[in-house]
Parts: C-alpha cells; sequence; structure tokens
C-alpha cells in the first residue's frame, strides 16, 4: 500500500524547488552577463582629470595639517609653559627683594 501525501505540502516543497532554480539561474545568468560585457566607449575629457587631481591634493593637504597640529601640540605647550615661568620669574625675584629689604 503507497502512502498518500498531504496536498498541502506539495505545492510548497514545488515553490521551494522553484525558488532554488529561479536563485541558481539569476547567479549564472549574472555571471555569464558580466564575462561577456563589453568596455564602454566613454570620453573622459580633462575637466575631470583635474578635479581629481585637486581633489586628491585637498584630502592630502588636509592630512598633513592634521598631523602636523598633532604633532606641534606637545611643543606648543611646551612653549607657552617656558613663557609663562620666565614671565612668572621675574616677578618671583621681584618679590623676594622686596621682602629682604
Amino acid at each position: 500500500m503507497k502512502p498518500q501525501m498531504n496536498a498541502s505540502i506539495i505545492p510548497a516543497y514545488k515553490a521551494k524547488q522553484s525558488q532554488t532554480f529561479l536563485t541558481i539561474g539569476t547567479v549564472t545568468l549574472a555571471g555569464a552577463m558580466m564575462l561577456i560585457a563589453f568596455p564602454a566607449q566613454a570620453y573622459v575629457g580633462p575637466g575631470a582629470g583635474l578635479s581629481l587631481l585637486s581633489a586628491l591634493w585637498a584630502v592630502l593637504a588636509a592630512i598633513v595639517v592634521a598631523v602636523g597640529f598633532v604633532l606641534m601640540w606637545p611643543l606648543r605647550k611646551m612653549m607657552r609653559k617656558r613663557k609663562a615661568n620666565r614671565a612668572a620669574k621675574p616677578a618671583t625675584a621681584n618679590a623676594s627683594e622686596h621682602q629682604n629689604s
């Protein structure tokens, strides 16, 4: 005796099989189209090249300036501290002379 399948299972199985076939077919078609694609016959004028170069120079300049500021920060802080110490030194020396007299 052959077991009978439920009628609701058969359409779900076929739908799943159809989705798998559709996915494999889509991937195969997309791959074939990429392999046989012809190069575009397009003209890129000198303005586009100059724009690209100017944008590249702007990015490089921004990176150099940012790195420069990060590297100069400790030097600037040290110079400010040294200047503040020099300005404070004569004031304390004058105050100590006035106390001794």
